[in-house]
């Protein structure tokens, strides 16, 4: 399993099938990747959005229009979406999608935020994802704040890695993803949501020796970069 970060909340996840599945994009309004990535490089097979905010959602359409690739969410989004002429695929928190090309799966499970689309249409309940193939489970937990509820996921899927907010105001901050950390039993977190917008800027140094300081380690990526699974894998075994 390989993830490229594609700025603020966007990832492109590619899986053991060679399938792309795309999360949250929100690229072309994004100053900080401009002249990093490029839509027409973007080549998903599924589009996954975990709420409707602006900041989430604002590439979808035409990432799926010119991919025919379903965009898959709650419920109000799939209708959001069909109303626009996207494939959609319609699901509600606790459901899973499963791929028709192998054992991939993708669970909707709960997040603490608020949705709405920029008309200011109600989006549905906010949701994150636990994305599994054959090797490796991510738990991807789109905009939300630190959760009690977060314990079912670790005492159901053993996780490689979460992706996690990390710059406050809107989402956890730091310490907040710390303890969502703990709560998931993860080793290794990449951050998201950081950094966009003057409100949710981080000091990235000071981040990452407080992952350190709790036997975790706070990954964040350039923009375009892309990180192996399986890299951060052997990288805990060497270590254990």
């Amino acid at each position: 399993m390989d993830i490229q970060y594609l700025g603020h909340s966007a990832f492109l996840i590619t899986v053991s099938t060679g399938e792309k599945l795309l999360f949250d994009p929100f690229i072309t309004p994004n100053e900080l990747a401009k002249g990093k990535i490029a839509l027409k490089d973007l080549t998903p097979n599924f589009i996954f959005l975990s709420h409707a905010h602006f900041d989430h959602i604002a590439d979808a359409e035409e990432l799926s229009k010119s991919n025919n690739a379903p965009i898959i969410g709650v419920w109000e989004i799939h209708s959001y979406f069909q109303e626009r002429g996207c494939p959609t695929h319609p699901m509600n928190v606790g459901g899973t999608w499963k791929s028709s090309k192998g054992n991939v799966s993708v669970k909707l499970v709960p997040a603490i935020h608020t949705s709405s689309f920029p008309d200011g249409r109600y989006g549905g309940v906010p949701v994150g994802f636990v994305i599994s193939d054959e090797r490796y489970t991510v738990y991807y937990s789109g905009d939300t704040a630190l959760s009690i509820e977060m314990e079912l996921i670790a005492e159901r899927y053993t996780l490689d890695a979460a992706i996690l907010p990390i710059g406050g105001t809107f989402t956890m901050d730091v310490d907040d993803a710390i303890e969502a950390a703990l709560l998931v039993d993860v080793e290794h977190v990449i951050g998201m949501h950081y950094d966009t917008f003057p409100p949710i800027q981080i000091d990235h140094r000071q981040a990452q020796e407080k992952f350190r300081e709790n036997d975790c380690t706070l990954h964040l990526l350039e923009i375009g970069q892309t990180i192996s699974i399986k890299d951060l894998v052997s990288t805990s075994a060497l270590r254990s």
